[in-house]
């Protein structure tokens, strides 16, 4: 069983007893060692950031142009923080509880607990940076409401918090570099770890500008290169992202944790046809404000607007009363997608659902504004004008991006909303100190399965990333690294980096010479139709046994007829994307093994085959109370180990937000 390395004692006081014996460098020996950070969004500028202001010697790796266009950047809705601003009922561990919950009770109880007590030092460090957070009328920071909780906790900015979250990160990042702390390695993508006798000791990358193969040394390495959404082709992830560095690391030893918990987001823009590359996110928050229906009648073709309220079923609010449109992600996705099936849908796909603020704009905003400026009874046009002044302060980028896609005005008219692929909580397996299996080799943000369960809960992926970079990796790595003060840096003709760079060099010289006929592309919108119906918001043994076998075979096609045009010594993004489409690939197989062997439901993991009565997710905690952690042993060929999952605060049970 893999060891977790979970301090002994009392869960609320695991993280301070370990703050206060774990192993310390001192500043001096901290020049000496060298820290390589593959990724440099949320959770690796923060970490290059914090190591460096450390004085380690620090090596920042993006394959962007600049650490500025991390997909970090695209989260809207915010940040969540124990800091009970409101006096509602808020702290440490009603967030820790929230998210083991939301979780679906396959978290790792002392990691979560962690992350919500450091939660509220992160409001405080991003503030201290500047991060122009929203602020109530008397200057306190403001909080919306969040799926999965029934306190007001989230901090925000606008519709856009980690663009202002990863501004705070990045200027905290360039000011180290300005140092000399950190060098910064843009376009540049690692392509595989280098381990020597045992440890990992250094990377290989590809300069994306002119082709060549680089080798770099580093006493320890940090993956935080973000989710593995894209091997479902359409997906609210930039088109860049991939799993490519965490594949390579899995390939090196390092264990991949519960891959098939993906998590599809409710309030996405429906697809609208096979032109698509991408898919927008419409924020969570909007369902503070938004209220979802569709109509009473099935295959209704009626505009929304001339639909009467009598006619309209607010599923959320008929079926989970307690939580209404703020139920948990899986629970919100489920529940469209059960309507639209149904033959409830909406739009002309019918694979839509209505996400309304009119009722809001003119009840929760509309009459506070009346009253403040002393209108007595207001007309209904005068309640919608003076609500859509505050929810343009509020959502106003959100719903500008959505007119402009859409061509429809969501003040008049209700937004269609439908699942998509957005987060995954599964990725490297961390112990407590957020090492991989690999010694030296460690795992932050959303590249690691640790804290989010089979489901996370929204505003939690901006949490964790700056958590761990900012607040954890600076105490766990130091453990490690004091006792490799006395570590030389290894020389990069070492033989394993030569090693290393032959084979990377290697399959990059077999895909160039295929030359077959079909673009690189069409093979990734093959996986994603694959991996979408059989291991998306649904699964069944038949469907995955199928999926596993059709992956395989498009593995052997695209090894042998993938079309690359260009070179390799110059920058040719097409071969970027086939030497990440092909990890995809690999991926896919995985992911589906894992939902095969994973025979309950839990969170996003949804077998048809195990649900209860009312459609909700059934788990089977005498058989799956454990983190799936897959190791490498060939091609198409995994072990698996089992971290087995034991609770003591929380008693595991099964979820109900009604």
């Amino acid at each position: 069983m893999p060891n977790s390395k979970i301090p002994a004692g009392p869960l609320e006081q695991k993280w301070t007893d370990y703050k206060g014996h774990c192993k310390l460098v001192n500043p001096a020996n901290k020049r000496k060692l060298e820290i390589i950070i593959v990724g440099t969004g949320l959770a690796g500028a923060s970490a290059a950031a914090s190591l460096g202001e450390l004085g380690y010697k620090v090596k920042a790796f993006c394959f962007q142009d600049s650490p500025r266009r991390a997909h970090s950047i695209a989260a809207q809705g915010g940040i969540n923080a124990a800091k009970n601003y409101q006096n509602d009922g808020d702290s440490v561990f009603r967030l820790f509880y929230d998210t083991i919950k939301g979780g679906d009770y396959r978290s790792r109880e002392a990691n979560v607990h962690r992350l919500a007590e450091v939660s509220a030092s992160i409001i405080d460090q991003c503030v201290a940076q500047g991060v122009p957070f929203a602020r109530e009328y008397g200057g306190l920071l403001n909080n919306r409401s969040f799926g999965g909780t029934q306190v007001k906790r989230t901090f925000y900015a606008a519709g856009q918090t980690g663009q202002q979250l990863l501004i705070g990160a990045y200027q905290a990042l360039e000011r180290q570099v300005a140092l000399g702390n950190v060098s910064m390695y843009t376009r540049h993508e690692m392509l595989d770890v280098v381990v020597v006798d045992g440890k990992a000791r250094g990377i290989i990358c590809r300069n994306l500008v002119t082709g060549e193969l680089e080798r770099y040394f580093g006493h320890a390495v940090l993956l935080c290169s973000g989710g593995y959404g894209n091997v479902f082709y359409l997906s609210t992830n930039a088109m860049g992202s991939n799993v490519t560095a965490a594949w390579k690391a899995h390939k090196r030893g390092a264990y991949f944790a519960n891959p098939c918990f993906t998590q599809i987001h409710p309030t996405c823009i429906p697809v609208t046809g096979d032109h698509q590359s991408k898919l927008t996110l419409m924020s969570e928050s909007l369902r503070n404000d938004g209220r979802i229906w569709v109509p009473k009648k099935q295959n209704d073709t009626r505009k929304a607007n001339d639909i009467p309220e009598e006619e309209r079923d607010y599923y959320l609010e008929r079926r989970y009363p307690a939580f209404g449109n703020l139920v948990p992600r899986d629970v919100a996705s489920r529940a469209a997608k059960e309507r639209c099936d149904a033959g409830y849908g909406v739009g002309t796909t019918k694979q839509a659902v209505y996400l309304d603020f009119k009722y809001n704009l003119i009840n929760k905003y509309g009459r506070v504004e009346a009253g403040k400026l002393g209108i007595e009874n207001p007309d209904i046009e005068t309640l919608v004008r003076l609500g859509k002044e505050v929810v343009k302060e509020e959502y106003g980028n959100l719903f500008d991006m959505y007119e402009k896609i859409t061509g429809e005005n969501p003040y008049e008219v209700p937004m269609r909303i439908y699942p998509a692929v957005h987060y995954t909580m599964g990725g490297l397996w961390v112990d407590y100190e957020l090492m991989t299996s690999v010694p030296g080799l460690y795992c932050l943000g959303e590249a690691n399965f640790s804290d989010h369960g089979a489901n996370r809960l929204g505003a939690s992926a901006l949490m964790q990333g700056l958590a761990d970079g900012y607040f954890v990796i600076p105490y766990t790595m130091g453990n490690y690294l004091a006792d490799e003060i006395a570590t030389k840096p290894i020389p990069t003709n070492h033989e394993a980096f030569e090693a290393a760079e032959k084979g990377v060099h290697a399959r990059i010289n077999t895909l160039m010479n295929i030359k077959g006929a079909q673009s690189v592309e069409s093979f990734h919108k093959r996986l994603g139709k694959i991996m979408w119906e059989k291991c998306g918001m649904a699964r069944n043994e038949k469907g995955l046994q199928e999926a596993i076998k059709e992956i395989q075979a498009l593995k052997i096609e695209f090894w042998k007829d993938v079309k690359i045009p260009g070179s390799i010594h110059e920058m040719n993004p097409e071969l970027d994307k086939a030497n990440r489409v092909a990890d995809f690939i690999e991926l896919g197989e995985l992911m589906c093994l894992d939902a095969l062997q994973r025979n309950e439901s839990c969170g996003g993991h949804f077998r048809e085959e195990s649900q209860t009565e009312d459609g909700e997710a059934l788990r089977h905690d005498d058989q799956f109370m454990y983190v799936s952690a897959w190791e490498h042993a060939g091609e198409s060929n995994w072990n698996l180990q089992k971290e087995v999952l034991e609770y003591e605060l929380i008693k595991p049970s099964q979820r109900n937000y009604k």
